[in-house]
C-alpha cells in the first residue's frame, strides 16, 4: 500500500470510529448537523455558487447544545488526523532509512561523522570536537499547550492501539480486541472535558514536564550508541571518549518573570520532585540489571577491585550487609548491585532540600563511578556483550540526567531584581535611592560592595525581597544536596543596561553573616529580547568581558558566558524580517568580541514553537546560524506544545534529537565564510524598511482597538493553560502583553501578521531602489542558509494565513473607519509578501515546492473554517450578551469560545 494511501485510511478509519461515537453519545440529529456544517465547508472552500451565504446562515442559527457538538466533532478530528499524521511520519522516516541502506540516512550521526571525515578531521580533531560540543534542550512552562494532559495521555493510548494494529500477524479475534479499545478510547474523549476547569499550579506544570522527560530517558542513550557505532565505523581502530554533550535543562518552577506562583517553596518542591523523577529512574534500571546480570565467579573471574569495593561497602555502610546475606556469595555483580540500590533508596528519600542521609549518592559521577567499576570488570572477563547489551545505556543515562534529570534555570525581569537590590542597599546604608543613580553610579556601587559579608536587616525587608533571599538559600541547598550540576543559569529577562547584569550577580554572591555556602554557583545570562536591547547588547556584552569584577566571576565558571537572545519579544518589537536580522547581527558580533577576549560564549535561543517566536524546523534554524556563533553548543527553549509535539512519541523525539546533534556537528565543521558584503548590506535596508512598516501598523492610533475586537486576545488571557498570567505587570497595552498571547491571537485568527508583516512592504522598496534588486535577493535565497530558512519559514506562515476567514474576524470591529484601516493595510501587506517570496524563491505558489505540506494545509482548511467561523459568531454574541448586562450568557459564550480556541489550535497544529 502507498504510504499516502495508509495515511488516508488511517484517518478515514479513526474518522469513522469517531462519527459512530458522536451518533451513539449526541444522536443522529447533531450527528448530522456536524456532517452538514462539513460538506457546507467544503463547499465553500470549493467556491460552490451561495456555500458561504448557506454555511454563514447556518452557524447564525445554532444553539449553544448545536455549536458546543460541532466544535467538539470537529477539534477530536483534528486530534485524532494529528495522531495519524505523526505516524504516516515515522514511517515515512523508516521507508527513507530502509532505501538508502547501507547508506546512512539522512541527517543522521553516520551523515555527521563522514561529513567531517570529507572535511579532513582527524580523531583527534573529532574529539576535541566533541569534548566542546553542548547541546542543552530547555523545557518552558509557556502557556501554549492548550491541550489537557488527560486528552494527551488518552492520545497516546491511541497512539500504542494504532502500533498493535500494523502487526500484520494479528488474529481476527486479537485485532477486534484492539479495535475495541480504539473505540474505548475515543468514547472517553468524547465524554472528556476538553478545556481544563482551572489554571495548572507550578507544581502541576513540573509534572507535565517530568512527563515528557521520561521519553528522553529512554531514548537519549540510543543516540550516543548511533554516534558511537558511527565513529567506529568511518574511524575504525581509534578510541573516542563520547562525553556528555546532551543535556536538558528547564524553567518550570524556576521562572519568577511575572509569574507570582514561583516561590522560593515551589523552586525547593520542584528540586526534590526532579531528583525523585531521576532516581527513580535509576532505580528501575538497577533492578532490571540486577535480575539480566546473573555472572558467577564459578563460571568467569571478576575484577579483583570489584570484589573489594563490596567488602568496603558493606564495611563502611553496616546495615547494607543484611541486604547481601540471602544472596550467592559467587555472583560479585548482584552484590554489588545490591549496594547501589540501598544507597539510591538512600538518595530518594525526603520532600525538602534537607541533608541527605548517610550512603545516600551525592552526585551522578559518584554512581557513574560504581558503574564504570561493573563496566571495567565485564570487559577484562570477557562480559564486552553485556556491558554494550545493558550497562553503556545506563551509564550514559547516568552522565545525561545525573541525579537531578534536568538543570534548573531560574528567571526574572531586570526591574524586579533593581528593586529588591535599592530596597537591601538602602537597609544597608550603602545607598539611599539605587534607582536615583547613573548607570555609572549604580556599576560602582555594586562593584564595590561585590561579594561583601553583609549583616541583613531581614525584619525591615518587604515580602518580596525576602522571598527573593529565600530562593538562594534554596539554590545553596540544592547545590550542596542534589548537586552544582542541577544549578542551571540566573536568566535575566528585559536586560536593558550592564548594571542590570551586576544587580544579578550582586544579589546571586550576597552572603550572610554564618552561611556555610559561599556562593551560588550559576551563569549568570542576560536575555536580550526587544529591538533596541539587541542593537546595544554588544556594548553590554563588551563592558561586561572588561570588568574585572565580573571576569572573576567567568574564571569561576571556566570563562564560559551564556547569552540568551529571545526571539518572541523581538519579533513583536520589530516585526519578523528586522527581528531575525537583529538577532542574526547581534550573535556575529557577539562572537567576535568574546573571542578577542578569550571567552567561550554560549548562545540560549528563546524560540517558541510558532514561526511568529522562532519557531520552524529546529535543524533548518541551527544551520541558518551565523556559523561562527556555534562554537561547538548552544542552549534552546522547548516550549509549550512543542513538548507534546517532538517528546510524545518517543520515534519522533529521538528523530528530533537526532537531527539537533546532526546540525550542530554539521554547523560546526563548515567554513567560517562570512556572507557577502552586499548582502548584509542588503539586510539593513530590508530590515529598516520592515521595521518602519511593521512599526507603521502597530502604532496607528486605533491598532490596539483592532486587536482587542478583531481576534480572542481576552478569550485568550482567561485560558486556564498556565499558572503565568498573560501580561508582566498587569497593566493592559502590547508593551505589557506577552508575546505568546500576542502570537496566539494572530494564529486564531488566521492572519498570523508576527511571522510575516513587513516582508513585502521591505522586498518590494529594496527591487525598486536597486538595480537588479530582485535578482540579488534571489542569490541570498539560494546562497545564504540564513536568508533562505527566514524565507522559508515566512512563505510557510503566509501559506497557513487565510485573509478571507481574517476579513470575518474584521467585520466584529464595531467602528468601520478602524476596520477599513487597520484590515486595509494588513490585507495589502499580505498581498505583497506573498508576491515578495514567489518572485525570491521562483516558486509558482507557496509551499509548492513542498507538496505534502501544502497538501496537509489543503486538507485541513474546510474542517479549521467552521471552528473559526462559530468563534467569530460567539464573539459577536459575547458582546451582544455584555451589553445587555446577561451573565449567564456571557458564562455561556465564553465556554463556548474557550472550546473554538482548543479546536483552532488543534487545526492549525500551533498556538503561540
Amino acid at each position: 500500500m502507498e504510504k499516502r494511501e495508509k495515511l488516508g485510511t488511517e484517518i478515514h478509519f479513526l474518522g469513522r470510529v469517531l462519527g459512530d461515537v458522536i451518533r451513539e453519545q449526541a444522536g443522529t440529529t447533531l450527528f448530522d448537523l456536524e456532517e452538514e456544517v462539513r460538506l457546507g465547508a467544503r463547499a465553500r472552500r470549493e467556491g460552490t455558487a451561495g456555500a458561504e451565504q448557506a454555511l454563514d446562515g447556518r452557524i447564525r442559527t445554532m444553539g449553544r447544545d448545536q455549536a458546543r457538538t460541532v466544535v467538539r466533532a470537529f477539534t477530536l478530528f483534528f486530534d485524532l488526523m494529528n495522531l495519524a499524521e505523526d505516524r504516516e511520519r515515522v514511517r515515512v522516516l523508516r521507508e527513507r532509512e530502509r532505501q538508502r541502506y547501507p547508506e546512512p540516512r539522512s541527517e543522521s550521526m553516520e551523515e555527521a561523522v563522514r561529513m567531517m571525515r570529507q572535511a579532513g578531521l582527524g580523531a583527534a580533531d573529532i574529539q576535541r570536537l566533541l569534548d566542546l560540543l553542548t547541546i542543552e534542550l530547555v523545557f518552558t512552562a509557556h502557556p501554549t499547550e492548550a491541550k489537557r494532559r488527560s486528552v494527551r495521555t488518552k492520545v497516546r493510548f491511541l497512539r500504542q492501539s494504532l502500533v498493535q494494529l500494523d502487526d500484520a500477524d494479528l488474529l481476527p479475534r486479537e485485532r477486534e480486541r484492539v479495535i475495541t479499545r480504539i473505540r474505548s478510547l475515543v468514547t472517553g474523549l468524547w465524554q472528556t472535558d476538553l478545556v481544563r476547569p482551572r489554571r495548572p499550579s507550578v507544581l502541576e506544570e513540573v509534572e507535565v514536564g517530568m512527563y515528557f522527560a521520561a521519553t528522553l530517558w529512554e531514548v537519549a542513550p540510543g543516540l550516543y550508541a548511533d554516534l558511537q557505532r558511527a565513529l567506529e565505523r568511518i574511524y575504525p581502530g581509534q578510541a573516542f571518549h563520547l562525553p556528555a554533550f546532551l543535556s536538558f535543562g528547564s524553567w518550570i518552577g524556576g521562572d519568577r518573570d511575572g509569574n507570582p506562583f514561583v516561590s522560593a517553596g515551589v523552586t525547593e518542591r520542584t528540586f526534590v520532585r526532579m531528583r525523585a523523577a531521576a532516581v527513580d529512574a535509576h532505580l528501575s534500571r538497577c533492578r532490571l540489571l540486577f535480575d539480566e546480570l546473573t555472572s558467577s565467579e564459578k563460571q568467569v573471574p571478576v575484577s579483583s577491585e570489584l570484589r573489594a569495593a563490596v567488602e568496603r561497602r558493606v564495611q563502611e555502610f553496616p546495615e547494607a550487609r543484611a541486604l547481601l546475606e540471602p544472596l550467592s556469595p559467587h555472583e560479585i555483580y548482584r552484590r554489588f548491585l545490591k549496594t547501589v540500590e540501598w544507597r539510591l533508596e538512600r538518595t530518594r528519600v525526603g520532600e525538602t532540600l534537607q541533608e541527605l542521609p548517610r550512603g545516600a549518592y551525592r552526585s551522578g559521577e559518584e554512581l557513574g563511578a560504581d558503574l564504570q567499576l561493573m563496566m571495567e570488570s565485564l570487559r577484562s572477563n570477557r562480559g564486552g556483550a553485556i556491558v554494550e547489551g545493558a550497562l553503556q545505556a545506563w551509564l550514559w543515562q547516568t552522565q545525561i540526567f545525573g541525579l537531578h534529570f534536568a538543570c534548573l534555570d531560574i528567571r526574572q525581569e531586570s526591574t524586579r531584581n533593581t528593586m529588591v537590590v535599592t530596597e537591601l542597599t538602602r537597609a544597608l546604608g550603602l545607598c539611599p535611592d539605587f534607582t536615583a543613580l547613573d548607570e555609572e553610579g549604580r556599576r560602582r556601587l555594586l562593584r564595590s560592595t561585590m561579594g561583601a559579608r553583609l549583616e541583613l536587616p531581614l525584619i525591615e525587608l518587604s515580602a518580596d525581597t525576602r522571598e527573593t533571599l529565600d530562593v538562594y538559600t534554596v539554590l545553596r541547598r540544592a547545590a550542596s544536596t542534589v548537586g552544582e550540576e542541577s544549578l542551571g543559569g540566573h536568566i535575566i529577562s528585559m536586560t536593558h543596561r550592564f548594571s542590570d547584569i551586576l544587580a544579578a550577580l550582586w544579589l546571586q554572591d550576597l552572603q550572610q553573616p554564618g552561611e556555610e555556602t559561599s556562593r551560588v554557583g550559576m551563569d549568570i545570562v542576560p536575555l536580550f529580547e526587544t529591538i533596541q536591547d539587541l542593537a546595544r547588547a554588544g556594548e553590554m556584552v563588551r563592558d561586561l568581558l572588561q570588568c574585572p569584577v565580573y571576569r572573576r566571576h567567568l574564571a569561576r565558571r571556566g570563562n564560559v558566558q551564556v547569552i540568551m537572545i529571545g526571539y518572541s519579544d523581538s519579533t513583536k518589537d520589530g516585526g519578523y524580517l528586522a527581528a531575525c536580522w537583529a538577532l542574526y547581527r547581534t550573535q556575529s558580533e557577539l562572537s567576535r568580541l568574546a573571542q578577542e577576549q578569550g571567552v567561550r560564549l554560549i548562545f540560549f535561543h528563546g524560540r517558541g514553537g510558532s514561526l511568529g517566536r522562532g519557531g520552524g524546523p529546529a535543524a533548518r534554524s541551527i544551520l541558518a546560524l551565523p556559523p561562527e556563533s556555534l562554537g561547538g553548543g548552544l542552549r534552546i527553549t522547548e516550549q509549550g506544545e512543542v513538548l507534546a509535539d517532538r517528546y510524545d512519541d518517543p520515534r519522533i523525539a529521538g528523530r528530533h534529537l537526532e537531527q539537533v546533534i546532526w546540525a550542530t556537528l554539521s554547523a560546526a565543521v563548515q567554513p567560517l565564510t562570512p556572507p557577502r558584503q552586499e548582502w548584509t548590506q542588503a539586510m539593513e535596508e530590508l530590515s529598516r524598511e520592515s521595521l518602519a512598516a511593521y512599526r507603521a501598523l502597530v502604532e496607528e492610533p486605533c491598532f490596539l482597538t483592532y486587536f482587542e475586537q478583531a481576534t480572542p486576545i481576552r478569550e485568550i488571557e482567561s485560558l486556564p493553560i498556565a499558572s503565568r498570567p498573560a501580561h508582566r505587570h498587569g497593566a493592559r497595552g502590547l508593551s505589557d502583553l506577552r508575546a505568546i498571547p500576542w502570537v496566539f491571537a494572530w494564529t486564531q485568527n488566521r492572519s498570523m501578521i508576527p511571522a510575516w508583516y513587513g516582508l513585502g512592504s521591505a522586498f518590494t522598496s529594496y527591487a525598486r531602489t536597486h538595480v537588479d534588486g530582485w535578482n540579488t535577493l534571489r542569490s541570498m535565497y539560494e546562497r545564504w542558509p540564513f536568508f533562505r530558512a527566514t524565507i522559508d519559514n515566512a512563505v510557510l506562515a503566509l501559506a497557513k494565513s487565510d485573509m478571507d476567514i481574517g476579513r470575518s474576524y474584521a467585520e466584529l470591529v464595531d467602528d468601520p473607519a478602524v476596520r477599513e484601516r487597520i484590515w486595509g493595510m494588513i490585507e495589502a501587506e499580505y498581498g505583497r509578501s506573498r508576491d515578495a517570496v514567489l518572485a525570491t524563491n521562483g516558486q509558482p505558489g507557496l509551499l509548492e515546492e513542498v507538496p505534502w505540506l501544502q497538501n496537509s494545509i489543503r486538507l485541513r482548511n474546510p474542517n479549521t473554517d467552521p471552528l473559526n467561523l462559530l468563534q467569530v459568531e460567539w464573539m459577536r454574541r459575547l458582546r451582544e450578551a455584555e451589553r445587555a448586562g446577561d451573565e449567564a450568557a456571557q458564562a455561556e459564550c465564553r465556554e463556548l469560545l474557550r472550546l473554538t480556541i482548543e479546536g483552532v489550535a488543534a487545526g492549525m497544529r500551533t498556538t503561540g
